[in-house]
């Protein structure tokens, strides 16, 4: 079951961010969001202004150029966050491009469910997998072998 999600979002797609999160905001009230800085204040107050005080904790890191990107990517390595939704502004170069890289490639290693537009966030959270207590993520056999590899 999923518990501990990312929220991320460029600053041309947070608006469209926001949007989603009112949307679903029910299928998140059990959840635990983590955002990167401006994403976490707008989700906040979009979800205050849609619920009043009965909103799920929201917890806002820095923001994503200043290490929030790194912040969410350290916790996938540590097994934090069971789902990344990250809404990329893929028209432009950031900035910190390699730190957007940097959470594709955590997500994919850790293998988390990972959204980077809409249609793919909707797919997720409307899975039957995402509300099932018996579903459990598998952890790439990889890593484990890469943590324990020989050197000579």
């Amino acid at each position: 079951m999923i518990k501990n999600i990312a929220l991320v979002a460029h600053d041309s797609r947070k608006e469209e961010l926001v949007s989603w999160v009112k949307f679903n905001a029910g299928s998140l009230s059990d959840c635990n969001l983590f955002c990167t800085g401006t994403t976490g204040r707008l989700i906040r107050e979009a979800l205050t202004e849609l619920r009043g005080a009965d909103i799920p904790p929201i917890v806002c890191l820095l923001s994503g150029p200043l290490g929030g990107d790194f912040e969410i990517g350290a916790m996938i390595a540590e097994g934090k966050i069971d789902m990344l939704v990250f809404f990329c502004d893929n028209l432009i170069m950031q900035g910190h491009q390699n730190d957007v890289m940097g959470l594709t490639r955590l997500a994919s290693l850790y293998n988390i469910p990972f959204a980077t537009n809409r249609s793919t966030a909707d797919f997720i959270i409307s899975s039957p997998l995402y509300t099932s207590k018996d579903y459990q993520r598998i952890i790439p056999s990889c890593i484990e072998s890469y943590k324990n590899r020989k050197l000579k």
